[in-house]
């Protein structure tokens, strides 16, 4: 009896090993992994993404760690590289809970089919993955396609296409919380100096799509004419390399608006086509592909003057806090300073991630992974990102802004600025692109 008693002590304490970690000087550790792109079409989603995670952690750390109980712990960072291809991210995912012993998962922002890997093997491990899975209508369609409709991972965003909160979430009804809302009011404003005929353009990946299948009916509503969206004219494979005969049509059809979502690349690729035709539309309107810096000044010359793209994190965001003392500009100006780049909006949600992650242990007080997830269920959280409040779907919709890009002189050609905001803690840093520059 006393050696079965001393198997059990000891498979006890491998066990409360496994699950608080501990560290080269025998310390309590939460660990933590984060499966992230940092290389790939998606790298400038995670290079931006792991930063901010690990300022959060940083932030957390200095103060000893997160208070966990009677007792603070510090956060240990497993990170990997899916190196953007969403079927290896769930295999990473299975060696970060297994192999490394992480009690948790935690990235920025990355399109929904990155996710769907790790959320999968969350699921089935039990272990809660704070994350921001892009746009609310191509994840839930990922999402209830599965038995689990993965309950353990909690999205902080980014943001719904044109899907508008409802019942008491804090959000009903307020303008700011969808794309098209805000697209729309671009419109309102330039809509009528145009024929009101659309050029609706995405990559044929669940991202793309869902944009696709959601923009040419909501166009109609407004009085728009989406041009051979019926017909998917403007869906195409991601390795389309040719996309003259779908410039033709939109210019034989006298397009002056382009909206769209795609990768970075890709849009480039179309934009050097339509201007070679000689296809000018008078306003351009990309998700995702026009997000970052590297993309657009990789497009070459001024091809990204008055691209339009939603914001969906900016430095100028007001009472926003962060751990301790930083804020949104402080945090945009530690990544500079380490990186020496452009601002990378990425940042902010993998920050906000750790908040969260943060928030629901020190409410929990334990690290017991169902303790955390229930914790989670009840966040109401002002983050760096604004306030984070989960739905019933596990979802926290975001505040979404237009943004165009300016020109400017010196080393970083490009800035992307706010040129229309609803939302009082999100000021506009431009004014409005309309027409766009035919050269």
């Amino acid at each position: 009896m006393k050696k079965l008693a001393s198997i059990a002590a000891g498979l006890a304490a491998v066990t409360a090993l496994l699950v608080t970690g501990c560290d080269k000087k025998g310390g309590k550790e939460i660990r933590v992994g984060v499966v992230h792109a940092q290389s790939g079409m998606f790298a400038s989603f995670g290079q931006g993404g792991v930063y901010g995670i690990q300022a959060a952690v940083e932030d957390i750390n200095k103060q000893g760690g997160v208070q966990v109980g009677d007792q603070k712990m510090p956060i240990k960072l497993v990170i990997v590289d899916n190196e953007s291809d969403p079927n290896k991210a769930g295999s990473l995912a299975e060696s970060l809970i297994n192999q490394d012993n992480v009690s948790f998962i935690v990235s920025g922002d990355e399109p929904p089919p990155m996710h769907a890997g790790v959320s999968q093997a969350c699921d089935r491990y039990k272990v809660p993955y704070i994350t921001a899975v892009g746009p609310l209508e191509p994840w839930m369609g990922m999402r209830n396609e599965t038995p689990t409709k993965w309950q353990y991972t909690w999205a902080t965003g980014l943001m719904a296409i044109a899907t508008p909160a409802t019942g008491d979430d804090f959000r009903a009804g307020k303008p700011g919380y969808t794309v098209l809302d805000t697209w729309t009011d671009m419109l309102t404003q330039f809509g009528g100096q145009t024929n009101k005929k659309v050029g609706v353009l995405a990559s044929d990946d669940p991202d793309g799509r869902g944009w696709y299948t959601v923009f040419g009916p909501s166009l109609a509503k407004l009085g728009y004419t989406a041009v051979g969206v019926d017909k998917n004219l403007g869906l195409m494979p991601m390795e389309t390399t040719d996309f003259s005969s779908v410039i033709k049509a939109w210019k034989d059809a006298d397009v002056q608006i382009l909206w769209g979502n795609s990768p970075g690349p890709f849009f480039g690729a179309v934009w050097k086509q339509c201007k070679s035709l000689g296809f000018n539309p008078k306003l351009v309107m990309i998700s995702r592909g026009a997000l970052y810096y590297n993309d657009a000044n990789s497009w070459g010359g001024d091809l990204a003057n008055g691209i339009g793209s939603e914001i969906w994190w900016d430095p100028s965001f007001k009472n926003c806090p962060g751990i301790g003392d930083t804020t949104p500009m402080s945090l945009a100006s530690r990544w500079k300073a380490a990186k020496n780049q452009p601002i990378n909006p990425a940042i902010g949600p993998g920050y906000r991630a750790v908040q969260v992650l943060v928030d629901a242990i020190q409410r929990a007080k334990s690290i017991e992974a169902d303790k955390v997830q229930a914790a989670l269920k009840d966040t109401d959280l002002l983050t760096i990102g604004h306030r984070v409040k989960f739905d019933e779907n596990h979802f926290s919709r975001g505040p979404v802004l237009f943004g165009q890009w300016f020109k400017k002189d010196g080393p970083e050609k490009w800035e992307l600025k706010v040129v229309l905001s609803k939302h009082d803690f999100a000021t506009k840093t431009g004014e409005p692109v309309f027409p766009l520059p035919t050269k």
